[in-house]
């Protein structure tokens, strides 16, 4: 094991560079509680670096389907160059929330919510967008939530009951109710019952295309690429089948397997190198 611990070292270094876990301070005040308890779900979902990487990749995909999530990332955002940006971005707001200071959370908070101030427009029909709207802000959380919690039970642990996956969907509630998002599902049946009603009113076109398409391009650091292709094969093949179907996007059967294996040996791997002690 000694002779590992290099290669086990560098390899944490760099998934920690990419997600830029080392720019955020996540301690908490003796008697702090935070805005989420270390006994709530949340902390062992949002915990697994793995599946929190296929999960955010997946709820990008899914966000996208929106016409006023898609807006806001079309017209505000330098997508085909961001992608990086943006999953860090997402990973520290997600670390700050959960596991910092209730300081350091109503700051992330305040944060976003001054860059949602600034991201507003029409659709190409005319229909003003504003990223601070409610139902779009309740859309975004219920995208990412109802991923990572996918993710986690696919590649980390899918004995995780009923009883607990409703309590991580209630526990994070509190974070888009401070973002200002309304009518927020508390439970998996809340949820699947939003994805009803929506689903009318989402898009699959030429614009989302290409976003997804950026999304999901390889980069230019091999090894980085290696592992994103495969997190990003991983985030297709965990989207809900309508979305897919959206994105006409749908693995084989043949290929959905040798996706799950590939993933699910990256995820041991990953949390072999971010092991402790």
């Amino acid at each position: 094991m000694a002779i590992a611990s290099p290669m086990r070292d560098a390899m944490a270094a760099r998934l920690r560079r990419l997600v830029g876990s080392g720019e955020i301070d996540l301690t908490r005040p003796s008697g702090d509680p935070g805005l989420i308890a270390p006994t709530s779900p949340a902390w062992a979902v949002h915990g697994d670096f793995a599946a929190m990487m296929i999960g955010g990749i997946s709820a990008l995909l899914l966000q996208m389907l929106h016409p006023g999530a898609l807006a806001g990332v079309w017209d505000h955002s330098d997508f085909r160059h961001d992608r990086l940006r943006r999953l860090r971005r997402t990973a520290q707001f997600i670390a700050v929330t959960t596991f910092g200071s209730t300081a350091a959370a109503e700051r992330a908070i305040a944060h976003v919510r001054a860059i949602h101030d600034r991201v507003h427009g029409a659709l190409p029909d005319g229909t003003p967008y504003d990223a601070n709207d409610p139902a779009l802000l309740t859309w975004v959380h219920v995208a990412e939530v109802d991923s990572f919690l996918r993710a986690y039970l696919r590649y980390r642990d899918p004995t995780l009951s009923a009883v607990a996956q409703d309590r991580y969907v209630a526990d994070v509630a509190i974070v888009a109710e401070r973002l200002g998002a309304r009518d927020v599902p508390r439970s998996r049946a809340e949820v699947a019952t939003y994805f009803a009603r929506l689903r009318p009113h989402l898009r699959g076109d030429h614009r989302v295309r290409a976003v997804a398409d950026a999304l999901l391009a390889p980069g230019e650091d091999a090894v980085q690429a290696a592992g994103l292709s495969l997190a990003s094969a991983a985030a297709v093949d965990l989207l809900p089948d309508w979305a897919a179907a959206m994105h006409d996007r749908r693995p084989s059967p043949l290929g959905r397997r040798a996706i799950r294996a590939g993933a699910g040996g990256m995820s041991r791997m990953v949390r072999w190198a971010l092991r402790r002690g």
